[in-house]
């Protein structure tokens, strides 16, 4: 792997994701999205996708250019996900009624243990157990054991081929700093995938970043790839077809 991560733009950055890719998605509700990645493997044309997201609804307005914008447009076969679909001022969402339609599979987690799936990936570690879902549906078929009295079940690690992620600086050398909220599910998953694709708004040095900001070292990085104003006017004339095709569903 080169010293220098930084490829020359996103179609570029994205080159060998394909057919039936797992694809794990950074972001929270909006906040820290890849966006950029995201559009240009839509443009690419992947199909038959698997996604490993916090949540792939497109927003209560239907307006957030997300991981909901390959469900749009049928790129996905398989969604990990703790939040599907929308419920509180939209009548639908595509995920909804394609999942309604048996087009599109749901593994659906609980929030706290899918970023625990992610860390377990890229610690090495292949499954753990956690109280969460216990007595739910989610416990179904999986494995069981008493813990200090406490009932609990196993989940298993969640690896990506690719991990699509939103910095806000990176160095030529990978090293990534996120803004905030921003961060969420970002680390995580930057560990977790055989490639990991940053979206970034500015490249330094090596050097010019303060060692202590830096979340992500570059070792976990494979590509970089800086966001330009052409790019950010390519996503907009993107999102008024996106929102035009979520207005005609009933979003």
């Amino acid at each position: 792997m080169p010293l220098d991560k930084v490829v020359a733009g996103l179609d570029v950055a994205v080159r060998d994701i394909g057919d039936g890719s797992v694809l794990l998605l950074g972001g929270f509700a909006g906040v820290g999205m890849p966006s950029h990645l995201i559009m240009a493997v839509l443009e690419k044309g992947a199909k038959d996708l698997t996604i490993v997201c916090n949540d792939c609804n497109g927003g209560t307005r239907g307006d957030r250019l997300d991981a909901a914008m390959l469900v749009d447009y049928r790129r996905v076969r398989k969604a990990i996900t703790s939040y599907p679909v929308v419920t509180t001022t939209v009548k639908s969402c595509s995920f909804e009624l394609q999942y309604r339609r048996g087009e599109v599979e749901l593994e659906l987690t609980p929030q706290g243990s899918l970023a625990e799936r992610l860390r377990a990936a890229g610690a090495g570690v292949p499954a753990f157990y956690t109280p969460s879902g216990i007595g739910t549906r989610f416990a179904k078929g999986k494995e069981t054991r008493v813990f200090d009295g406490r009932l609990c079940m196993m989940e298993r690690a969640v690896h990506g081929d690719f991990a699509l992620i939103r910095a806000w600086k990176a160095d030529r050398y990978g090293n990534l700093v996120y803004r905030r909220a921003a961060r969420n599910f970002n680390p995580v998953m930057a560990t977790a995938a055989r490639t990991t694709i940053a979206e970034v708004d500015e490249v330094v040095e090596p050097g010019d970043l303060d060692p202590e900001a830096v979340i992500t070292p570059g070792i976990f990085v494979h590509r970089v790839v800086r966001v330009t104003e052409a790019d950010r006017r390519r996503l907009a004339a993107l999102g008024e077809k996106v929102i035009a095709l979520r207005r005609s569903i009933g979003q």
